[in-house]
């Protein structure tokens, strides 16, 4: 993950250039400095010398006219310092949108990732298509099963389930449900092998995206769960935040449509399709329940319609994966969970469809 690490006083400095858009030296030293801890000049540079060598600030402007502004390509790239952040109780987070935010549908753009970014990992998704395109039926059919495994395991770990990996590969292979687990953890597991099996059964399908479509994956993810299904017709809370998602039918039925114009754009690289439809649907919340298990299924689904790789999620921590979401939720910020897809996009092709 991000090994940028900012102490408290670069933190207030990053900080206060975003809220104010630019600051000069004599801003910041102004806002830094308080009776009993005055903060030098010099320090001031130096904090600002290392915001510049991490790319988080510009500089613009000489001289005495010097100022400094965030440095981001998209609205939603800002940085936070996760562990900084997580360390408060969520009613004492300074959380800049307790509401939804239609206009997070816009960050979501050709700037997302950088030309460089994008070409390296166009780059290692190669090394998956020219290692599957050498597969033996048998042996593609036994990689997507092992995927389908540890992905089915993964994304439930994430919502809570207990099952461990080898008892979901039992469950999966030989039909024989772990001792000691509820009935509703047995169903979610195999709902999840029902839902990939459908996805990659139907690569084309979702080159596009629309709500029946996104219906289809979260119908079999939550069968006989006592969860309804379709769009909420209720309000819902989400637990460790002050974040509330829309409250009505209409307005849901929007975002997901906006959503769905996000994953079509043609003008959008199929990874900036992917972590949308992931990130926006977690962030609509259009389902009583089983959202974020649906959107990490569509999203898996809009990167193997594409030829990319798709992800098991296996080497994530769960905490983090949360974290990741929650920072989207209150800050709009998807810089966290960007460094968290790519890193399990990596994993994901150094990991499976070996030869």
């Amino acid at each position: 993950m991000s090994m940028i690490k900012l102490n408290e006083r670069q933190d207030k400095i990053l900080s206060y250039i975003r809220k104010r858009k630019s600051a000069t030296n004599k801003e910041l030293l102004e806002h830094i400095s308080k009776p009993g801890e005055e903060v030098t000049r010099l320090t001031i540079v130096r904090d600002l010398d290392k915001l510049l060598k991490f790319k988080l600030i510009s500089k613009m402007g000489g001289g005495r006219n010097v100022s400094y502004k965030e440095r981001i390509r998209s609205s939603a790239l800002s940085y936070f310092d996760v562990e900084k952040y997580f360390k408060l109780p969520p009613d004492e987070r300074d959380v800049s949108f307790n509401k939804f935010n239609f206009d997070a549908f816009g960050y979501f753009d050709k700037n997302f990732f950088s030309e460089n970014e994008t070409s390296k990992l166009e780059m290692l998704n190669q090394e998956y298509q020219e290692r599957i395109k050498k597969m033996s039926p048998s042996s593609l059919k036994k990689e997507f099963e092992r995927l389908t495994i540890e992905l089915s395991w993964k994304s439930s770990q994430i919502e809570g389930n207990t099952y461990s990996l080898i008892d979901t590969e039992i469950l999966i292979k030989e039909g024989k449900a772990a001792k000691g687990h509820s009935k509703d953890e047995t169903m979610m597991i195999l709902n999840h092998k029902k839902a990939i099996d459908y996805i990659f059964s139907r690569k084309n399908e979702f080159k596009s995206l629309n709500l029946r479509k996104i219906e289809n994956v979260h119908s079999l993810l939550i069968k006989n769960l006592s969860t309804e299904k379709g769009i909420r017709k209720r309000l819902i809370g989400i637990t460790g935040t002050k974040y509330r998602p829309l409250d009505n039918q209409h307005q849901i039925r929007e975002a997901m449509e906006k959503l769905c114009g996000v994953a079509n754009a043609s003008k959008n690289h199929p990874l900036v399709k992917a972590l949308a439809a992931i990130l926006l649907i977690s962030y609509i919340q259009p389902f009583e329940d089983g959202n974020k298990r649906t959107a990490r299924l569509v999203g898996n689904a809009v990167l193997f319609a594409h030829g990319f790789c798709p992800l098991s999620y296996r080497s994530v921590d769960e905490a983090e994966y949360k974290k990741a979401i929650l920072l989207f939720y209150e800050q709009n910020s998807a810089r966290y969970f960007k460094e968290l897809f790519v890193e399990q996009f990596r994993f994901a092709v150094k990991n499976y469809f070996l030869i």
